[in-house]
């Protein structure tokens, strides 16, 4: 007793920390692994070896290898290119320029990191406003909207999707038949109402429309052949994603698959290539599975899916709607990494317990994903974008980001709240 007390205490101290910010999230999260494990030993509940495998490898390996085909695309400029692109298309006109950013962001977040999308997005989006004379405001907001939206139609899209899927066993072609078409559902409603929010900045006249033109793309992709090479790698192994079910291979072993075989091909310098790879979060994951193992060990969260299991008397699809705004509502103010690990052993318990737990997957895909525009701190892709937002004359604040962000977490709930009502039969598959 006294064991599981003190873990669930742990756990909600290194979650208070982590949201506070004022610690690396990194460092809490590891110092909250290894004080579990110590916990566990001391009181008998939790030892090494339960700790080992309590890691979910799978979210591991997937993680490096997609982090490792994207660190060697990255020094190419062929994200930089995409984002030029989409503005010389645009031809200066502000709306169509959000458009074709938004839409490039969404589909890079689609099958990268956000984090990673953003950070190379971003600057170029603020070099391209500056040349047009236009405040950089809506379109980097979009672009961090955006990227958390389109972040949730595939398997590759967000940490919780491959968390997810790893734990329901679903496929890369499950979340192109579940997820998806909410997301596009979602992407567009998102698209309008940020064109209507940001409606007097977009009406804004370009001090030099023409401008935009004049930037040479070629300059920017620096490097073809290995663009082209890792981009051939990374289109196989998508094609390959859709058919891992039928060959028994599992996400992770195609990941690191594809990245040992464009490290061979484009042979790079491996310490600058390992160099970029975000160790950081795959320690974090680490620690948060190490954690959240230790408070399944003590025996609270099979208490949690008792007090659950008693909610049988509420309608399934309820059940499914209440997740979603619940998992919202937490990840618009806390990582959602964390608490999707910390749900998925409850949502597994509950389907233990004889529930039907296929849609309620799918409803903590949509709260974690759309949660996270919520509010400035809910999404790490928020914060780098308003912390690169600082460099220009309209910094974004988290009032203001309350004002633009939050309508749209509320329009991709509703809409996520909606499809997932009317198709629930299709969820529950």
């Amino acid at each position: 007793m006294t064991g599981a007390i003190l873990s669930s205490l742990l756990f909600l101290a290194c979650l208070g920390l982590i949201f506070s910010e004022k610690l690396n999230r990194t460092i809490v999260a590891f110092a909250g692994a290894v004080l579990m494990v110590g916990l566990g030993m001391l009181f008998g509940f939790y030892s090494e070896e339960q700790a080992i495998a309590a890691i979910d490898f799978n979210t591991l390996g997937l993680l490096l290898g997609m982090m490792l085909l994207v660190a060697l695309l990255e020094p190419t400029g062929v994200f930089q290119y995409l984002a030029v692109w989409a503005g010389r298309l645009s031809g200066g006109k502000p709306v169509r320029l959000l458009i074709l950013l938004g839409t490039v962001t969404t589909v890079l977040s689609m099958f990268l990191d956000n984090v990673t999308t953003v950070v190379l997005i971003a600057p170029v989006t603020i070099l391209i406003c500056e040349i047009l004379g236009v405040s950089p405001l809506p379109y980097l907001m979009a672009e961090a909207l955006l990227s958390d939206t389109g972040g949730v139609a595939t398997l590759l899209g967000d940490p919780p999707n491959i968390l997810i899927s790893s734990a329901a066993g679903f496929s890369f072609t499950d979340f192109l038949t579940h997820s998806l078409p909410v997301v596009l559902v979602a992407w567009l409603v998102a698209l309008l109402l940020l064109r209507y929010l940001f409606r007097r900045e977009l009406s804004a006249t370009p001090a030099n429309p023409d401008a935009i033109l004049k930037l040479d793309t070629s300059e920017i992709l620096t490097d073809r052949n290995t663009a082209k090479r890792v981009l051939i790698i990374l289109g196989i192994a998508l094609l390959i994603f859709l058919f891992h079910g039928v060959l028994n291979i599992s996400p992770a072993f195609i990941a690191l698959s594809a990245a040992t075989l464009a490290l061979v091909v484009v042979r790079p310098d491996p310490a600058k290539t390992f160099k970029q790879v975000e160790w950081s979060v795959l320690v974090f994951f680490v620690a948060l599975f190490v954690m959240v193992g230790g408070i399944k060990a003590t025996g609270v969260l099979d208490a949690v899916v008792s007090v659950l299991s008693d909610a049988g008397n509420v309608a399934p699809v309820l059940f499914g709607v209440i997740i979603i705004w619940l998992v919202a509502g937490i990840s618009a103010v806390v990582d959602n990494v964390p608490v999707t690990i910390a749900l998925i052993p409850i949502i597994q318990g509950l389907g233990a317990s004889g529930m039907n737990i296929d849609p309620l997957w799918w409803a903590l895909v949509f709260g974690a994903g759309f949660g996270g525009n919520g509010t400035i701190i809910g999404s790490t892709a928020n914060i780098v974008v308003a912390n690169l937002s600082e460099r220009t004359h309209t910094p974004i604040t988290s009032f203001l980001w309350n004002k633009r962000g939050l309508p749209v977490m509320l329009a991709t709930c509703l809409v996520a709240t909606v499809m997932y009502v009317i198709f629930y039969g299709w969820f529950a598959q």
